[in-house]
């Protein structure tokens, strides 16, 4: 009988794993090692005492999640993750069904208004087609007279005479100054 392997041994165990870094993992050390340092003698030296720079941010983030005053995170039992988890997806559920609901009626409202505008083109001044002009038996209409309500309908005349209500005040991302005016009556 043949002796077992000891690969799976030596993989796992810290007795037979060697502690040894290969040449690829030393390089990659001691590049990144030598790139937190400049490049000059006497600023190495100096750096090597006081270590890394550590970044300000992280600094502030770690200050603010250890600090006494700091209340400590929520720790949901078993069954209570599972009812937050539950009623989460419940709720992000609705959600997706409220938005394509209204998605579809957008869609439903946009279609209505494509059909009006495609009517509108295929009527003449009287209010009729050309089929319904050859069933009445009044020969075609003039090439003007087709179509003319819709363009009269998609003309943009008289839009900007006024300055539109978007434009009266000069859009910002901060609230006013003074805020609400509690004084106010009509």
């Amino acid at each position: 009988m043949k002796a077992p392997s000891t690969a799976l041994l030596r993989t796992f165990s810290p007795l037979w794993r060697s502690e040894a870094t290969s040449a690829t993992a030393r390089g990659c050390i001691a590049q990144q090692q030598q790139a937190d340092f400049s490049s000059t003698p006497a600023n190495q030296a100096r750096n090597k005492r006081a270590g890394p720079k550590k970044d300000a941010r992280i600094t502030q983030i770690r200050y603010h999640l250890q600090h006494p005053l700091t209340p400590r995170p929520l720790r949901f039992s078993r069954n209570r993750a599972l009812r937050h988890w539950t009623i989460h997806r419940a709720w992000q559920l609705y959600q997706f069904k409220l938005r394509n609901k209204q998605q579809s009626d957008l869609e439903k409202q946009y279609q209505s208004m494509a059909n009006a505008c495609e009517a509108l083109r295929l009527i003449d001044n009287q209010g009729l087609t050309a089929e319904e002009r050859l069933k009445l038996g009044e020969g075609e209409a003039e090439g003007n007279q087709m179509g003319k309500l819709f363009r009269i309908a998609m003309q943009k005349k008289g839009i900007w005479d006024g300055v539109p209500i978007e434009y009266a005040r000069i859009q910002t991302d901060t609230p006013p100054r003074d805020g609400w005016n509690h004084a106010w009556t009509r």
